[in-house]
């Protein structure tokens, strides 16, 4: 049994294997309603082998939303919605996993296909929020920064939304605090400038994350893991950076999270990012060692044997695809097949497996 194909206990979860959809934004709802597509999009992915299917990020406000396309998770009809796909996901032998999101400055934003910048009002936008009244970049919109009032209503969003991913039978959630959306923001002192509570100091700057992971650990049942995905820098000096998501990630193991999905930037466009195959392993892996809890790596994973090495050096417990999957949806087929180890293929498809998976599919 290679590291790859290992099953990963997360509390009272098991995980089939150490592959995982990362949650990637579909832009293809209205009024954050799922619909065929996202059944689609996420039953192919569980029919490829992945062990964890996460859904894009769902907002917890309509005004979380990144863009007016998002999905959403406040109100029931969109958690009857979601449960559709749940119970397929479940039926291809997957865990169904949420990651629940505020888009804070970075709300109200064009779908990649349609422009960039905000949406404004007239055509479908809104003035998104955020810890303080500073935009993402030059001609985006100017948020309003939130009061104590706004903060507990955030709160109290979050807290909804996990009892309706319950309701739904999401089996893991994920907290969403990286890529510059709201909870980044208030993490990063290059977009939080507040005086109060939630502002200024390294504990004030956490103070929202800690308290939307606490109030979540004690909703979720006991046997339920809790994720917290994190960028881990900023890519920008002066900014949110690996030693203090260390930190973080020690604070957060205290309040009974148990994996660390360890990202990077979004937040500034001043960003300089190191690009390279698994350039972000390094950091799940220091995160690993120094706060001694679970984490996840992702970004430019692409080939079996890279993340099979990425488990077998302790750099991670756990390899999330995004982009490669999209390529490739049964990308977790082909590793199997790359490694020499058996998986069990949907009924359906059986008779494929006798064969040859392509060893490498088309790029798009």
């Amino acid at each position: 049994m290679t590291n790859l194909f290992r099953p990963l206990q997360l509390r009272g979860v098991t995980l089939p294997n150490r592959i995982a959809v990362s949650p990637m934004c579909q832009y293809s709802s209205q009024d954050g309603l799922p619909n065929d597509w996202h059944l689609v999009h996420l039953g192919g992915l569980a029919q490829g082998g992945a062990g964890l299917v996460f859904t894009e990020a769902a907002a917890v406000l309509p005004e979380g939303r990144i863009s007016p396309e998002d999905l959403g998770l406040w109100n029931m009809a969109q958690a009857e919605g979601l449960a559709h796909s749940v119970h397929f996901i479940k039926a291809q032998g997957a865990v169904p996993g949420i990651q629940l999101a505020h888009a804070g400055r970075k709300a109200s934003a064009f779908a990649p296909w349609k422009g960039s910048g905000s949406v404004p009002p007239a055509a479908g936008g809104w003035t998104p929020v955020a810890p303080s009244a500073l935009p993402f970049d030059a001609g985006w919109t100017v948020p309003t920064a939130l009061d104590e009032a706004g903060i507990l209503a955030v709160i109290e969003a979050f807290m909804d939304a996990a009892r309706k991913a319950l309701a739904a039978g999401f089996q893991v959630i994920e907290v969403h605090a990286a890529h510059g959306y709201l909870l980044h923001q208030f993490l990063s002192p290059l977009s939080n400038q507040r005086t109060d509570a939630y502002g200024g100091s390294f504990e004030n700057r956490t103070r929202l994350v800690r308290e939307i992971v606490g109030a979540l650990r004690n909703i979720l049942p006991e046997e339920l893991p809790l994720l917290v995905r994190i960028s881990a820098t900023d890519w920008v000096d002066g900014g949110w950076d690996l030693d203090q998501s260390v930190a973080l990630a020690l604070e957060l193991k205290a309040l009974g999270v148990d994996l660390v999905d360890c990202s990077s930037g979004g937040l500034s466009p001043l960003q300089k990012i190191a690009l390279g195959p698994g350039y972000q392993v390094p950091f799940a892996a220091r995160i690993r060692t120094e706060a001694g809890l679970p984490t996840g790596a992702v970004g430019l994973i692409t080939e079996p044997e890279q993340a099979e090495q990425i488990l077998a050096e302790g750099a991670a417990d756990l390899v999330l695809l995004a982009r490669q999957l999209l390529r490739e949806p049964r990308w977790p087929l082909r590793a199997a097949q790359a490694l020499g180890v058996e998986v069990p293929w949907p009924a359906q498809y059986a008779r494929a497996a006798k064969g040859s998976v392509p060893l490498r599919q088309p790029r798009v």
